[in-house]
């Protein structure tokens, strides 16, 4: 027969539940709180829209190196891919012929000068006999004919001088302006000739540097008559440039012409900028991309990319903590971006509070406890 349950232990099991039958269970409502989200402060501010053009960079000065005389090279007087100064010597041509034509021209100019102080000592005798009337009047007139023709003779045999030295000048073929030489094109014993179609080598000035891009030409019209709500002329006029690996280039640049002319096959007109180069990164016909200032926007807002979606009609939306903290769905207009963040015209303004991180725990309608980021969080 069973034994009776003492009036001790009974009282003892009672203490024991009693803490479990007072405790509520996990997950009721009096525990939970409105989930946390991430928030950035929103700024309205002026903001200036950028194009990406496509461009090539090309040298700001070209020089073909071509012989002025006819010769053989003997030497060649620079390195291959040196920089080089206006008047630095580059290739030597065979100055023996040559030195030859500068000494007839010097004979012919003494020649001359003795030709011309007979003249004129014959001129000045005939004179004196002419004042005397023992000379008649047209000995005298030969006479000064002859030293006119003498000095005459004199001039053409030192142009003829002149003529010859420039010549063996010219053997010594200089650097016209200052860049950096390429290759040799040519080779030590080579013949050459005054004019010939192919150049000894080519020098290129490559600080500073021009970058041609091409634009629409609507897109040039917009431009042009301000198509934002304010004119370029209060935007930032410099331009930047991206580089074939992805990265960006230190220097900005400046656009310095626009081709006055549409091409009537691609639309397209070709605009001119200017980058310093002085580590001589950018190189003539390297493919880059040109960030180009459009205009200005007022009262714009910059959105971080994280904090813009798209709903099924594929409209930009955020999601926006109210001022009572609650998640409110705002449908944006979107103009362009600049680096990570949306240029929005509409839809949202200054002092809004987006939602930029947990997103998905949220939905519009529901209280949230929002959380500022820090600017460090932004840029991991």
């Amino acid at each position: 027969m069973p034994r009776p349950i003492r009036p001790l232990a009974v009282l003892m099991i009672l203490a024991l539940l009693a803490p479990v039958a007072g405790a509520q269970a996990p997950g009721s409502g009096q525990d939970r709180r409105p989930p946390a989200v991430s928030v950035v402060t929103l700024d309205a501010q002026d903001v200036t829209v950028t194009a990406t053009l496509p461009g090539r960079v090309v040298a700001s000065g070209v020089a073909e190196v071509r012989p002025q005389v006819a010769g053989i090279i003997t030497e060649r007087l620079f390195e291959e891919g040196a920089e080089v100064a206006p008047g630095d010597a580059l290739y030597r041509i065979d100055a023996a012929s040559y030195e030859a034509q500068v000494a007839a021209a010097e004979a012919a100019v003494s020649q001359a000068n003795a030709t011309l102080k007979a003249a004129r000592k014959e001129a000045e005798r005939l004179q004196a006999l002419r004042d005397r009337n023992v000379s008649s009047e047209q000995a005298v007139d030969d006479a000064v004919a002859a030293r006119d023709a003498a000095e005459a003779g004199l001039k053409v045999a030192e142009a003829q001088l002149l003529a010859a030295e420039i010549e063996l000048e010219r053997t010594t073929i200089k650097a016209p302006l200052a860049g950096v030489v390429g290759r040799s094109l040519t080779t030590r014993g080579a013949l050459v000739t005054a004019g010939q179609a192919e150049p000894l080598a080519v020098i290129r000035t490559l600080d500073p540097v021009y970058v041609d891009v091409t634009m629409s030409a609507a897109e040039l019209v917009a431009w042009r008559r301000g198509h934002m709500q304010a004119s370029l002329e209060d935007a930032d006029r410099t331009v930047s440039l991206g580089l074939p690996d992805g990265g960006g280039y230190d220097h900005t640049g400046t656009l310095t012409a626009a081709e006055p002319h549409v091409d009537e096959q691609t639309g397209v007109v070709v605009l001119r900028m200017e980058f310093p180069n002085p580590d001589k990164l950018l190189l003539p016909g390297m493919y880059v991309q040109v960030e180009m200032p459009q205009g200005v926007v007022g009262d714009a807002v910059l959105v971080p990319q994280e904090g813009v979606s798209r709903d099924r009609r594929g409209r930009p939306t955020a999601l926006v903590v109210t001022p009572e903290n609650v998640v409110e769905e705002r449908v944006l207009t979107v103009i362009g971006d600049r680096g990570t963040d949306w240029i929005v015209t509409d839809g949202l303004s200054d002092g809004d509070r987006l939602i930029v991180a947990g997103l998905q725990k949220v939905q519009p309608g529901a209280t949230v406890t929002p959380e500022e980021r820090q600017p460090t969080q932004a840029a991991n």
